[in-house]
């Protein structure tokens, strides 16, 4: 027998499932940037051993969503140096990916890039709170891929959901002391206006507009925050 000639049947392993459980709480916000990470309290949370906690944490080490401070694991925080640097990567990404989705995206995924701005715009209608500003980071993150997604290139949605998991984590430590920063709508609106028209050198610019104005306020908010650290 080859070992071509049979698939490999098998479910998640205690690591795999350790290591999507504690992402999904990175990005969550339920572990918060620059919280400490405990192997025993972990493990006993999600009711494993402290192995493949341990070689989940080195995962997402390697993922930049967790670093080591003088010994002690914690949830990353990103500095607006940092920012500016994944904005950088993300303006490359991204113009390539809105130019392509303007030729390649579909009716049915531009109809959904619709959908979420219009789900954006319902619940900047109502009175924020906590749960609603990461309701808007999702919507943020899944109007943005959708959009890779319609660019059909499977390589450029792999680059750009390595790079969305630190911008999500980037976005929770800004979007916690100034909700208004997830107020992009009308941007998103260009941007898709463009893509309905099939317009990629609007598109492009819509992108990239948006993308510099989002920078700006992330940094931003980023100096104040480290300003009032600073002042402790």
């Amino acid at each position: 027998m080859t070992l071509s000639s049979r698939a490999l049947q098998r479910p998640q392993s205690l690591q795999e499932q350790a290591y999507q459980a504690l992402r999904s709480a990175i990005l969550s916000g339920e572990l918060m940037p620059g919280q400490r990470l405990v192997e025993t309290q972990l493990a006993q949370k999600l009711q494993v051993s402290r192995t493949p906690i341990r070689e989940a944490l080195h995962q997402l080490q390697q993922a930049d969503l967790v670093v080591e401070d003088r010994g002690v694991l914690k949830v990353a925080t990103f500095t607006s140096e940092d920012a500016s640097k994944l904005y950088e990567c993300r303006l490359a990404l991204e113009n390539v990916s809105v130019r392509a989705a303007c030729t390649n995206a579909s009716d049915r995924q531009l109809k959904q890039i619709e959908n979420l701005i219009e789900k954006a715009e319902k619940i900047l209608a109502a009175k924020p709170t906590k749960l609603t500003s990461f309701q808007l980071l999702d919507l943020d993150y899944q109007f943005h891929r959708e959009i890779a997604e319609g660019s059909q290139n499977e390589w450029l949605v792999s680059l750009l959901d390595r790079l969305f998991d630190k911008m999500i984590l980037l976005r929770i430590q800004t979007m916690l002391s100034n909700p208004a920063v997830l107020e992009v709508r009308w941007e998103h609106r260009q941007i898709y206006d463009a893509l309905l028209a099939r317009d990629a050198e609007r598109a492009v610019t819509a992108v990239r507009d948006h993308l510099i104005a989002s920078q700006a306020r992330v940094v931003r908010e980023l100096e104040q925050i480290q300003q009032g650290q600073n002042a402790v």
